[in-house]
């Protein structure tokens, strides 16, 4: 190594801070980051005459060569190493850089890459770090000719070394990310491509699901109360859900309450929450689902089952926006957007005086009637295939339905509707062939359906 004075100490302190201006700028401004970081190598050698410099990236346990200089393409495939192995693994390892004095008689420098020539004298090697995790290794050879000492090298390899790890790491996310976007727009235009109207989480492209869209996006924005009608199983909830998610209220709690799953003694204090004391089991204050909803949207299933008491306050919070917690008298106002849905026919409950007719109107502003499965034969085979690809992906077992099994699908009249349909594929797969399901296989699968066909059997047979 040259020997130093004084006189020149100043001029390679300017030198050092040349290469590193220079690699910084040169990692900073890439679209091709291993052509950058081995034009940063170059410049290692050309200004501080620093040998077969490299850059170890760590993956799965195991340091590959990523950017180097003076290496041949088998010296780059030989030159890999284990977390611990040599000089290079040790440094990741250690997080500390390594320094072999003599690379011709030290054992932990391996030469596995086998580029090792007479004019070298010692190697350094420094982890690349970023957000405390090793990234890589930047490795450099010391000759004869080389301008500056051990610590100086060292100093500069590590400031190298804190760059290259966060280019290569920023690269990585960006790689990664694009991948994702990849993904995502291959699964948006497999979307298209099917020309399935899923709304949501709703699916059907029937006439009067696309009638039932054109009124969520229409009203979603606003903040009127919405009443969702429709037989057990049609997906109420689900039409809640995207009325909520299109509105200005999506960052808000969309709360939930089946109304019809309450005792009557306990749906005040679901709705509106109780004080501590206010009875027997009440041993601490609760807020209600009203509270809890507070800025955002409260979906109230089957509000037909809602006891006389509790119809008096909920009609006083769509009125007036405020309520007192069971127990309590404190006024608490609130900013919710009520969904109400029903299985129910209001209107006859109206008439025999088991709904207040007042609060029927506060919740018929928007009505939206849901068809039943019956009446959208359509959508059938969609659902039946979209139900199947998730069952399918749960059980990890795959099930082909048939033509013919599927007409018989399309041909059942679904008295529990969407639900239904989805219970019965995942019984499908659960219990049906992977060969395929036959006609008369899915007759088996379906014994309401089944036996509706045996005693229209039977009845012709008899007529016969």
């Amino acid at each position: 190594m040259v020997a130093l004075d004084a006189r020149c100490t100043d001029c390679l302190t300017a030198k050092e801070l040349l290469t590193l201006y220079e690699t910084a700028m040169l990692v900073s401004n890439s679209q091709d980051l291993v052509t950058s970081l081995e034009k940063a190598l170059s410049i290692l050698k050309n200004q501080l005459h620093l040998e077969k410099c490299s850059i170890h990236t760590l993956n799965d346990g195991v340091l590959s060569i990523y950017a180097c200089i003076d290496y041949s393409k088998h010296q780059k495939e030989l030159g890999t190493y284990k977390l611990g192995e040599g000089a290079t693994g040790f440094a990741a390892q250690s997080k500390e850089p390594v320094v072999i004095e003599n690379l011709h008689n030290d054992m932990m420098f391996l030469n596995k890459s086998g580029n090792r020539d007479k004019n070298g004298i010692s190697y350094i090697a420094v982890p690349m770090v970023a957000d405390k995790e090793v990234v890589g290794v930047l490795g450099a050879h010391i000759t004869k000719n080389t301008t500056i000492d051990f610590d100086s090298t060292i100093r500069a390899l590590t400031i190298m070394s804190s760059l290259f790890a966060q280019s290569i790491r920023s690269h990585n996310i960006n790689l990664q990310e694009k991948e994702r976007l990849k993904e995502l727009k291959l699964y948006y235009k497999m979307e298209w491509d099917s020309k399935v109207h899923n709304f949501g989480d709703i699916i059907g492209e029937s006439k009067k699901m696309k009638a039932v869209y054109n009124v969520v996006e229409r009203i979603s924005e606003s903040n009127v109360t919405v009443l969702v009608r429709g037989e057990t199983g049609t997906g109420k909830e689900l039409v809640a859900a995207a009325i909520h998610k299109r509105s200005k209220r999506k960052e808000e709690p969309f709360v939930k309450l089946n109304c019809a799953a309450i005792t009557d003694t306990l749906i005040e204090s679901e709705l509106f929450g109780h004080e501590k004391g206010a009875f027997t089991d009440a041993k601490e204050a609760r807020k209600g689902r009203f509270e809890l909803a507070d800025g955002g949207t409260l979906f109230l299933d089957e509000i037909g089952d809602i006891s006389a008491s509790a119809q008096v306050k909920l009609l006083r919070v769509l009125q007036e926006r405020e309520f007192e917690r069971v127990g309590g008298s404190k006024t608490i106002k609130v900013n919710v957007r009520l969904v109400a849905a029903t299985n129910r026919n209001l209107e006859e409950m109206v008439k025999n005086g088991t709904f207040r007719e007042d609060l029927y109107y506060r919740l018929n502003v928007i009505p939206i009637d849901l068809p039943p499965l019956r009446e959208r034969g359509e959508d059938i085979a969609l659902l039946v295939n979209f139900f199947l690809q998730k069952a399918i992906n749960n059980h990890k077992k795959h099930v082909i339905i048939t033509d013919e099994a599927m007409e018989i699908l399309c041909q059942y009249r679904w008295p529990g509707n969407v639900r239904e349909l989805e219970n019965t594929v995942e019984r499908i797969v659960l219990m049906g062939s992977e060969d395929g399901i036959s006609a008369d296989e899915m007759l088996l699968l379906l014994p309401a359906f089944n036996q509706k066909l045996m005693c229209q059997r039977r009845i012709f047979s008899e007529e016969g």
